[in-house]
């Protein structure tokens, strides 16, 4: 029998064993700013294996891209050195794409902008796809209202450069067109918890997370730009100001589990 999406996200919400290598780190003032895009766009420079999940929204069939920009504020080894942490902003840059061998729910990493040195040491190590970023955050939370009164990550980059200017409703999370139900969205955008990637190296890699359901409110776009989009054409400037969705939260925990490793698959 097929599992139902919402046996699918029970079972990605039990904690997991913590590993020796695996990372905990609290993110803050954590973002979900999801693009609707042609698929032909998007599944142009996929391997074969993954196949970009479709939604019908505004009466064409799309895939969806997500940017998540947000700091760690203690990034650490949980087990074997949860004294040292370290804190800096990060951008993940991903695709909602289905894996062929397994049918699973899983996300197509372009890449990450990571604003600390860390990003040397998982470059040289596993060839990850991290790129240095010079971070500038003004966030401000509103504790009395339950929302931010500013939201602003600025990342100098040569991979990716972005501009992000939010502002958050304080709404609770509500369904988004192209999903049929509210756990079919936070399985698709928020547990998704394998990610793939194209390893420095050209090999194809792979790494896991695990977290809590994140409670996420509605922003809305002030101002985004992303280089990288741009000049890759996947998505023009214009486009990058009318997101399908921006969720925003302003604390969560996220387990990774490391290292991350190679895997073999024919493009």
């Amino acid at each position: 029998m097929t599992e139902s999406v919402a046996d699918i996200l029970a079972a990605r919400l039990v904690p997991p064993k913590l590993g020796w290598l695996d990372i905990r780190s609290q993110l803050r003032h954590f973002a979900l700013i999801t693009y609707a895009i042609p698929i032909e766009r998007l599944q142009r420079d996929l391997p074969e294996r993954f196949e970009v999940v479709p939604f019908e929204i505004g009466g064409r069939t799309c895939g969806l891209l997500s940017v998540v920009p947000f700091l760690d504020d203690d990034f650490h080894f949980a087990r074997i050195a949860p004294f040292a942490t370290f804190r800096f902003g990060q951008t993940n840059h991903r695709v909602y794409v289905r894996d062929r061998r397994t049918g699973e729910h899983v996300v197509w990493f372009f890449g990450t902008t990571l604003g600390s040195w860390v990003v040397n040491i998982a470059r040289t190590l596993w060839r990850i796809p991290w790129h240095r970023g010079r971070y500038t955050i003004d966030c401000t939370f509103d504790e009395a209202a339950g929302r931010y009164s500013e939201y602003r990550f600025e990342v100098d980059s040569d991979w990716c450069r972005c501009e992000i200017r939010l502002e958050d409703t304080g709404q609770a999370m509500t369904l988004a067109e192209g999903f049929t139900s509210r756990d079919e969205m936070v399985l698709v955008l928020t547990h998704p918890v394998e990610g793939f990637f194209t390893r420095l190296d050209g090999r194809l890699g792979t790494y896991s997370v695990w977290h809590e359901q994140i409670p996420l409110t509605i922003g809305r776009a002030g101002h985004l730009y992303f280089s990288m989009y741009e000049r890759t054409g996947l998505l023009t400037r214009d486009e990058m100001q009318h997101p399908h969705s921006v969720l925003i939260c302003p604390q969560t925990e996220f387990v990774v589990h490391m290292p991350p490793r190679p895997c073999h698959v024919s493009k």
